[in-house]
């Protein structure tokens, strides 16, 4: 028995070229190398960015506002005045290190004007009567009275995330720790020179330990979160769905369209479809995409706020939050779209690397960029997530305003939407006037079984 094509010329069986592209080694190996390759990214930059911030602080901003008035020194003569926390920001200063810890001296209104528009993570305000307070104090410790301890506050920014909020407060207790036992030790000598010298220290033991810790220290929630936004993590997790929509709906969209056109096939189940492929240019077929992403997005975005709103998500600009979600879902959507026109299927691969893998590390909406390797903060600057979160936070927890980084999202976000469009349109028109059209050869005929 001979097998033969309808044409006479001999063809290997079905099964034996089912078997030659089996026992192929890149039939295997391509799929895995590829897999590793990306889980590999996944795991180096999601472990390596959130392991250790401390050890990756950068530029780390927070406030630092003396109001101490001074007082004078209690028994000096002549009168001497002293500012204790003239001494107590300048110890700050010198002690932390300023390639890490970006502390800046200023007043207090201009420290709650950025804690309001999220510049800055968090403010170490020293009052204006820090040192009458500590000079009592110290005189309290022989001399009978109601006294108050001296007071430092350290301001958190929970609308800048959770683990801004603990960095402040990591921070403020490292850096203020030595400067309370400094400012105890000063204390301790002044007092006992006043008591003068003996054999043994006149003070009592609980005044001792009262003197030793003389400071205050107290964190503060500056403009506390309401309920319902999952402790400041609810913009980062509203900015990722605006993300998924655009990356996850071109996705979809481009399969189901290039499925309708007849240029891939379809399957449902068992099903297999292959619709007659129709006469149309890949820009035209671009421009198609395009259009049901721009309704996907108007649509997709008020699906979530209105289920957001419902579980709630407290959300004081509906409004402004609907139209830019839309805005951001489309600026994705018509990029990864653009992507997979150019590349074909390796462009899914390269939207996934564009938008999740590279993106949700140097979100900074888990951990701030400030506390993120160098990479992260490079990506930052231009990756989709990043703007898009800032855009969503300062909606959800700065009011909308466009000092917070609502202006930044939208002019960053229409680049993106322009690049992509730009994008798009050159290389399919590039295509198109190379002749490259979407097309597939007629498939191979089925062997034709001839008994001699």
């Amino acid at each position: 028995m001979v097998q033969r094509t309808i044409d006479g010329e001999q063809e290997p069986s079905a099964d034996r070229r089912t078997w030659n592209v089996l026992r192929a080694s890149r039939f295997w190996i391509t799929p895995i190398v590829l897999v590793c390759i990306v889980m590999t990214l996944l795991v180096a930059l999601y472990m390596g960015g959130m392991l250790d911030p401390t050890k990756h602080l950068r530029h780390f901003p927070i406030a630092l506002v003396n109001q101490d008035e001074g007082d004078t020194v209690p028994g000096s003569y002549p009168p001497t005045r002293q500012t204790l926390g003239t001494q107590i920001a300048s110890r700050l200063i010198d002690g932390v290190d300023s390639e890490k810890i970006d502390l800046r001296p200023m007043g207090i209104a201009q420290a709650q004007s950025l804690l309001d528009e999220g510049k800055i993570y968090g403010a170490i305000v020293i009052p204006s009567d820090f040192t009458k307070r500590t000079f009592i104090l110290a005189h309290a410790s022989i001399t009978p009275g109601d006294v108050e301890e001296p007071m430092i506050t350290v301001y958190t920014n929970p609308r800048t995330g959770t683990m801004n909020t603990n960095l402040v407060q990591n921070i403020g207790e490292m850096t203020l720790r030595p400067v309370n036992q400094a400012v105890g030790e000063q204390l301790t000598a002044q007092v006992n020179q006043q008591l003068g010298s003996g054999s043994e220290t006149p003070l009592s033991g609980a005044s001792r330990l009262v003197l030793a810790d003389p400071i205050d220290v107290r964190t503060v929630a500056h403009n506390p979160l309401p309920d319902g936004t999952g402790f400041g993590l609810a913009a980062f997790y509203y900015a990722l769905l605006l993300v998924l929509a655009g990356f996850t709906g071109a996705t979809i969209i481009s399969a189901l369209v290039d499925g309708m056109l007849g240029f891939t096939p379809t399957e449902v189940g068992p099903l297999y479809l292959h619709n007659e492929a129709v006469r149309i240019t890949r820009f035209h077929t671009l421009l198609v995409k395009w259009a049901i992403m721009v309704a996907l997005g108007l649509i997709v975005s008020g699906l979530y706020l209105w289920i957001s709103s419902a579980l709630g998500l407290p959300i004081t600009d509906p409004l402004m939050l609907w139209e830019y979600g839309a805005f951001a879902i489309t600026a994705v959507g018509i990029t990864a779209v653009s992507v997979m026109a150019a590349f074909g299927s390796l462009g899914q691969v390269i939207n996934l690397m564009i938008f999740v893998v590279l993106a949700l590390p140097s979100s900074g909406g888990t951990i701030p960029l400030e506390a993120t390797p160098s990479l992260y903060w490079w990506l930052g600057e231009f990756e989709p997530m990043h703007q898009i979160y800032l855009g969503v936070r300062a909606i959800l927890f700065f009011g909308a305003s466009g000092d917070a980084g609502l202006f930044h999202a939208v002019w960053m976000t229409l680049a993106g939407l322009v690049i992509g469009l730009t994008f798009g349109a050159v290389i399919t028109r590039f295509y198109d006037r190379k002749g490259l059209r979407r097309s597939h050869k007629a498939p191979m005929p089925l062997p034709a079984i001839v008994s001699d």
